[in-house]
C-alpha cells in the first residue's frame, strides 16, 4: 500500500503522480473505515483528499504554513504529517483532536475550530515573514461557506495591500454544513462555469513574459487593467477589483491541474485567490448523497451509512424544534433565524412549514443578531437559534443593537456547556457570563425538555425585551416533569425544601444536583434544599433572602465558567446582604477543557455527582469546625 510509505511530513513528495492518485483512494478508504468506528467529520474530509495531497507536494513542512479555515477538514493533512496511527483515538480524551493543534504537530501552523478566520491568520504570518526577512510560503484555505463571514472580507480587503506572495485557496464544494445561501454563493456558482478562462489567462501571461525587456511590464499593465469589457467577460472580477489575482476554477480532484495552478500562484507578487472545486463526501455514496448528515457523524455502518447508535430519546434541539413550530402556528409574528445551521439547531422543520418566515443568513452571526434587531423593530418576534460557541461572535451586536435598544429578540442557545468530542473550540461555557453582564437581558436555563418548551412559550408570549434560553447538546432530561410550577420572571423553582444546605442547579446541572441532594440526605449531612434556578438573570434575590434565614451554606452548580457566572453573582449578593451565609460556587475553572466525552469532562473538573458531593462535604465540614 502506498499509504504505508507515508511516515512523516514531506514523504508524499517522493511519490509519482500515479502513486498519488492511488494514495488518494487509500486515504479515502482509511477515513471511511476509521471514522465508521470513532465518528468524526467525514464528508468534508473526503472532499479535500486530492487538494491536500497537491498542497503537500507543493509546500514543505513545517517551514511553509498551511492555515485551514474551521479545520475539521484537516484529517488528510494529519495523515500526511505522520499521525495516521493516532486516528484510533480521534477526538477521544488524550487522543488526536478533530482540528489542527499546534501542540500536536509543528506542521499545524494555527489552532482552528471556528469559521472565516484563516485569511486573517495567514495574512498575519505573511506580514511577520516579510518583517523577519524569511522566505517560506503561506497558504490559507477557506471554504465557500466560510466566505459569507464578514471577517473573511475584512482580511481580503487588508490583503490587497500586499506586495509579496500570499495564496488563498477557496475550497468550493457549494456547501458549508448545509447548502450555502446568499450573494457569494451565487457569484461562485457563476464562476464554476468558467473553467476555460484560467488556462487562457496562464497561457497569455506566459507568452507576454517571453517578450524581451518589456514582457513583465506588459503583464503588470494587463493586471492593472479595469476596463468595462474585462469586467463583463472575465470571471473573478470581484476578487480582481479588490486587488487580488484570481486563478480558477480548477478541478479539486485533478492533482496535475492543481499543481500547475499552485506553481503559477507562487510566482505572483501579491495576494492570489485560487478557486478549487471539490465534492463534499466524494468517494463514499452515503456521504456524497447526504453531506449534512456526514458532516459530523458518530460511528456508522459502512455498507448502509446508518448510525450504529440508535437515537434513544428526543434531544433538547427536538423539543425546541417542536415548540417554535407550535408557537409560529398561533402567532404570525414569530420568525426563525439561523446562521447556516438549520439542521443542527432544529429549524429544518420550521423552514418546511413556514418558508416565508425562515431566514438563513449564512455563516454570519454578527449580522444575524443585528438583522434580528431590525426585524424586532419592524414588529416581528425573531428567534435566533445558534450554538453557544458561535454566538460569541455576536457579543458586540447583542450589547449595542439588541440590549441597548431593549428589543424583543429571543436567543435560543443550543450546545450550551460541554459538547464532548469537538473540544474546547465548541464548548458553550461562556454564555451565562457574557449575557448576564448586559443590561436588559433575561437569561433562562431549563431543567428538562418540557421546561425548555415552556420557556420558549414564556419568552414569546410574556416577555417584551431581550432574552436567552440556553440548553445543552444531547438527549433531553425527562426527570422532574411532575415539577412544573408556572414560570415567573426572575423566580426560581424550589423542588425540595430543606434547611442548612441549599443546592442551586442551573439548567443541565439540575438533574445532577438532584442526585447530589439525595446523597446529602443519605449521608445525613443536612436536609438539603434543592432549587432549579431557571432564571440566571434576573437573580432571584427574594429566594436568596429566604434561604438566608435557615441555611448556612448555598451551593451553586453551573456548566459555565466560574468567572462572571451565576455562582459569582450569588456570592456577590450574599456577601453584600447576608455575609453570614457561606456560598460555594461550583463551575468550570479558568482553563480550557480538551476533547473527550461529556461525562469525563465533567468528572475532571468535579461537576459530576461525586465531585460535587465531595466539595459540599468538605465545605460543610469546614463550616461546622469553624462554629466550634
Amino acid at each position: 500500500m502506498i499509504l504505508e510509505k507515508i511516515k512523516e511530513a514531506n514523504d508524499v513528495k517522493q511519490l509519482s503522480l500515479s502513486e498519488c492518485e492511488q494514495l488518494a483512494q487509500e486515504i479515502r478508504d482509511f477515513l471511511i473505515r476509521s471514522l465508521s468506528e470513532t465518528g468524526g467529520h467525514l464528508a468534508s474530509n473526503l472532499g479535500v483528499v486530492e487538494l491536500t495531497i497537491a498542497l503537500h507536494r507543493f509546500l514543505h513542512f513545517p517551514e511553509d504554513k498551511l492555515v485551514w479555515d474551521v479545520g475539521h477538514q484537516a484529517y488528510t493533512h494529519k495523515i500526511l504529517t505522520g499521525r495516521k496511527d493516532g486516528f484510533k483515538d480521534l477526538r477521544k480524551e488524550g487522543g488526536l483532536s478533530g482540528f489542527p493543534k499546534r501542540n500536536e504537530s509543528d506542521c499545524d501552523s494555527f489552532d482552528t475550530g471556528h469559521s472565516s478566520n484563516s485569511i486573517s491568520a495567514g495574512l498575519g504570518y505573511v506580514r511577520a515573514r516579510d518583517l523577519m526577512g524569511e522566505k517560506y510560503h503561506v497558504v490559507s484555505v477557506i471554504g465557500d461557506g466560510a466566505l459569507t463571514g464578514g471577517m473573511a472580507y475584512e482580511a481580503l480587503n487588508n490583503a490587497a495591500e500586499l506586495k509579496t506572495n500570499f495564496i488563498i485557496i477557496i475550497n468550493d464544494n457549494n456547501m458549508s454544513i448545509s447548502k450555502n445561501v446568499g450573494g457569494m454563493s451565487t457569484y461562485l456558482s457563476a464562476l464554476r462555469t468558467a473553467e476555460t478562462y484560467t488556462g487562457m489567462k496562464i497561457g497569455v501571461t506566459k507568452t507576454l513574459k517571453k517578450i524581451p525587456h518589456v514582457g513583465t511590464a506588459v503583464v503588470d499593465t494587463v493586471r492593472r487593467t479595469k476596463s468595462s469589457i474585462k469586467q463583463l467577460i472575465i470571471p473573478g472580477m470581484l476578487f480582481e477589483n479588490m486587488g487580488l489575482t484570481y486563478l480558477g476554477p480548477v478541478d479539486g480532484h485533478n492533482m496535475r491541474q492543481m499543481m500547475k495552478l499552485f506553481n503559477e500562484a507562487k510566482r505572483v507578487e501579491g495576494p492570489v485567490v485560487v478557486h478549487v472545486l471539490t465534492e463534499k463526501g466524494r468517494g463514499y455514496g452515503p456521504a456524497s448523497s447526504h453531506p449534512e448528515r456526514f458532516h459530523g457523524t458518530g460511528p456508522f455502518d459502512i455498507q448502509s451509512g446508518r448510525p450504529l447508535a440508535a437515537k434513544t430519546a428526543p434531544t433538547y434541539t427536538d423539543h425546541f424544534s417542536g415548540a417554535i413550530c407550535s408557537l409560529a402556528e398561533k402567532n404570525k409574528k414569530v420568525v426563525a433565524i439561523t446562521a447556516a445551521m438549520p439542521d443542527g439547531t432544529g429549524l429544518n422543520r420550521f423552514r418546511k412549514k413556514f418558508p416565508e418566515r425562515f431566514f438563513d443568513v449564512g455563516i454570519a452571526e454578527e449580522h444575524a443578531v443585528t438583522f434580528a434587531a431590525g426585524m424586532a423593530l419592524g414588529g416581528m418576534i425573531p428567534v435566533f437559534a445558534v450554538y453557544s460557541s458561535f454566538l460569541q461572535r455576536g457579543i458586540d451586536q447583542i450589547l449595542h443593537d439588541v440590549c441597548m435598544q431593549d428589543l424583543h429578540v429571543i436567543f435560543a442557545i443550543d450546545r450550551a456547556g460541554f459538547v464532548g468530542a469537538d473540544g474546547e473550540t465548541h464548548h458553550g461555557c461562556f454564555d451565562l457570563s457574557y449575557l448576564s453582564m448586559i443590561p436588559n437581558m433575561t437569561v433562562m436555563a431549563p431543567k428538562n425538555g418540557k421546561e425548555l418548551e415552556e420557556m420558549l412559550k414564556f419568552a414569546v408570549e410574556e416577555l417584551d425585551g431581550p432574552c436567552a434560553i440556553r440548553y445543552p447538546k444531547g438527549s433531553a432530561c425527562t426527570d422532574m416533569e411532575e415539577c412544573h410550577e408556572p414560570l415567573k420572571k426572575g423566580r426560581s423553582e424550589v423542588i425540595t425544601p430543606g434547611s442548612e444546605i441549599a443546592v442551586l442547579g442551573v439548567g443541565s446541572m439540575v438533574s445532577v444536583c438532584q442526585k447530589v441532594c439525595e446523597e446529602i440526605r443519605d449521608h445525613k449531612i443536612a436536609g438539603a434544599t434543592f432549587v432549579n434556578v431557571r432564571f440566571v438573570k434576573p437573580l432571584d434575590t427574594e429566594l436568596l433572602d429566604r434561604l438566608s434565614q435557615n441555611h448556612s451554606l448555598l451551593v451553586t452548580v453551573e456548566e459555565n465558567v466560574k468567572s462572571g457566572g451565576f455562582g459569582e453573582h450569588v456570592s456577590a449578593y450574599m456577601e453584600a446582604c447576608h455575609p453570614e451565609v457561606r456560598v460555594l460556587p461550583l463551575a468550570i475553572p479558568d482553563h480550557f477543557i480538551e476533547h473527550g466525552t461529556v461525562d469525563r469532562q465533567r468528572m475532571k473538573i468535579g461537576l459530576n455527582v461525586q465531585g460535587i458531593l465531595d466539595a459540599v462535604e468538605q465545605s460543610w465540614e469546614n463550616l461546622v469546625n469553624n462554629r466550634k
